[in-house]
């Protein structure tokens, strides 16, 4: 191995020095730290799924640098990918716990989050996942190269190598950014036509199909493709087409009122079946699949742990000269770790205590090391944080009832720990990715290491104010914004600290859950699509099927490569696009005018063009991607 690392020769030598660590580079990631986690942020929190920022900001970046700057440094777009991509990993460790404190303050009473209390758990979490992977580089990066793949790290510097012929690849981007904008401009904010049309089925009451005629969904479906997509819409039809028009068909001849719901059940709605029932039963199946994935997991875990471990011992003393091994200093590094876990434990900015402090020690370095290893082996789509976060949720939340700190300060403080470990498996795991792409190209590993700082504070400070931005607009937990795993970890502390959960829904989903697996199928994307609208699940599956149809061409291997990457890159665009949208018509929805909102005055369109205005739309859209993937000029 060591004779096959002492062999591999990267893009820019290591004699070739170019520029890298720059103002222009540093600005331009941390433009792209904040948009895309805030576009990610908001797609998370409606779709349970985020998608990953290091293709499309090193796209963008060599479309700026190179293509408009004239600039010819693949180093400086590659430190624009890493300081981008940090942010959008802080952001969607950010959403899947912390909009859970907003449900309390709705639900329970409890006050509000502030700002400061959001922004440093965000950061904290973020400057700790940077720092504990810190050590491991040589160990994960360097000796395990040519054994670890890491998919994504190594496809985005693929992507950077080819761009260095030109910057065309850019242009998909920004029309798929600049399409995604404009059409979720005219549905939510003009109004022309409605972004989520619905049809109840004649003969079958209480079930009904629909869709969310929305750019991000189309764009995801293509991203995750035909099989994910497929899975989701299983979960759905599950869920719309057989569990509601169940209970409505029992639910009229029972005039009770059945827990959790507040009303007889014959009165119920099929929204209002999904609002009281279903969604505890898609918990259910999500948490289970979260667990279950961490539990397969587990012997993977601890070999990855004892190998990671073996290898920092190996490399540990080693010094290198050469400007392709320069790390920063990991004696600063764990001075870092040390002074941030003794801030957690001596101040209440995270109100965990010293038991909380020693739990995100522990559980930090043990799951940074997991995860950073665990992507290179089954890339970050497939790495189990959520299931370490409910692991992480449920021991702290046991352990802080047993000593007595239980009751609403002892729920905030279990969620505030699950908040931080899962932003530092999020954040170790694309650092790792990172730092293989920059392995591949030539890269300063020291200047990356400071580049995912940078990036992880920019996002830390920004994720904030997009958090209480959303929740003001819509609040979480809504229609508009789901949030299905910050959901599902606040059941989770529910669930262990007062036990007031409709056990039955949670084990039925448990055991929907047992019969997908033993079935072969993929529980987690099951489930989110059992967990959310049908009318989530119906577009994503359209993008899939596109995806699907592409893949299955008969063409040269390298030609349907690049259209496939075309489709990726569009999608990509129409995802970040309606995110940034999203943001600015959820500040328009705060800003009051003349006795009603910014938002409420820009929406003259009155859906004047009705649901099958908003379908004719959508099928436009679906073809503008086909446009751009079937047909995409690719370069010979």
């Amino acid at each position: 191995m060591e004779k096959q690392v002492k062999e591999f020769k990267p893009y820019v030598s290591a004699d070739n020095v170019m520029p890298e660590f720059t103002p222009t580079a540093i600005i331009i990631g941390i433009i792209m730290a904040i948009i895309f986690g805030a576009a990610n942020a908001y797609i998370g929190l409606r779709v349970g799924m985020t998608i990953s920022a290091s293709i499309p900001a090193a796209v963008i970046s060599m479309g700026i640098i190179r293509g408009i700057m004239k600039r010819e440094s693949i180093l400086e777009n590659n430190m624009v990918q890493t300081i981008g991509s940090a942010g959008e990993s802080l952001a969607a460790g950010a959403i899947f716990t912390l909009p859970a404190l907003f449900i309390w303050s709705q639900e329970l009473g409890m006050a509000e989050p502030s700002l400061i209390r959001i922004v440093i758990i965000s950061l904290a979490g973020g400057i700790l996942g940077a720092l504990l992977m810190l050590p491991l580089r040589k160990a994960l990066i360097v000796n395990e190269h040519g054994v670890l793949p890491y998919p994504e790290g190594t496809a985005c510097a693929e992507v950077l190598i080819a761009g260095e012929t030109g910057g065309a690849k850019a242009e998909t981007v920004f029309k798929g950014l600049g399409i995604g904008s404009a059409f979720k401009f005219i549905t939510d904010g003009i109004k022309l036509f409605p972004s989520e049309i619905e049809w109840a089925l004649p003969g079958y009451k209480g079930a009904a199909i629909g869709m969310d005629t929305l750019p991000a969904l189309l764009g995801v479906g293509f991203i995750v493709g035909p099989q994910i997509s497929s899975y989701m819409l299983s979960g759905a039809v599950l869920g719309w087409l057989v569990l509601i028009p169940l209970i409505t068909h029992l639910g009229q001849y029972i005039p009770d009122i059945i827990y959790p719901a507040s009303v007889p059940l014959m009165e119920l709605s099929y929204w209002d079946i999904w609002d009281n029932y279903i969604r505890y039963i898609g918990a259910g199946a999500v948490a289970f699949g979260g667990i279950l994935s961490l539990v397969k997991s587990l012997p993977l875990i601890i070999r990855t742990f004892k190998e990671a471990m073996g290898g920092l011992k190996s490399t540990a003393g080693t010094s290198s000269t050469l400007r392709t091994d320069e790390d920063m200093s990991i004696k600063l590094a764990l001075i870092g770790v040390a002074a941030i876990v003794i801030f957690i434990g001596a101040t209440d900015f995270i109100p965990v205590g010293i038991p909380g402090a020693l739990i995100i020690a522990v559980f930090g370095f043990f799951f940074a090391t997991v995860s950073a290893r665990l992507v290179g082996l089954v890339g970050s789509s497939n790495n189990p944080v959520s299931g370490m976060t409910i692991a992480t949720l449920l021991i702290t939340a046991i352990i802080f009832k047993a000593i007595g700190f239980d009751g609403e300060e002892g729920m905030i403080g279990a969620l505030a720990v699950g908040s931080v470990i899962c932003i530092i498996a999020a954040m170790a795991g694309d650092m790792s990715q990172d730092l293989k792409t920059g392995f591949l190209v030539g890269a300063t590993p020291r200047k990356q290491q400071y580049g995912e700082l940078i990036g992880a504070v920019a996002s830390g400070l920004a994720i904030g104010f997009v958090l209480l931005l959303l929740n003001k607009a819509w609040g979480f937990g809504s229609s508009e914004l789901p949030a299905p795993q910050a959901t599902l970890m606040k059941l989770v502390i529910e669930g262990v600290m007062s036990g007031n959960l409709p056990w039955a829904l949670i084990f039925t989903g448990i055991g929907i859950g047992i019969v997908v697996e033993l079935l072969g199928i993929q529980i987690l994307p099951f489930a989110v699509g059992l967990y959310l609208p049908i009318h989530l699940s119906t577009p994503i599956m359209v993008g899939g099927i596109i995806r699907g149809i592409l893949e299955k061409r008969k063409e040269d291997e390298n030609i349907l490569k690049e259209k496939v990457e075309g489709g990726v890159l569009f999608s990509s665009g129409l995802i970040a696009g309606e995110g940034l949208i999203g943001i600015l018509l959820a500040v328009m929805a705060i800003i009051p005018v003349g006795g009603a909102t910014l938002a409420d005055k820009i929406a003259f369109g009155n859906n004047v063009l009705g649901q099958w205005g908003s379908l004719v739309f959508f099928a436009g859209l679906a073809y503008l991607l086909i446009k751009k993937s079937f047909f995409a000029k690719v370069e010979k």
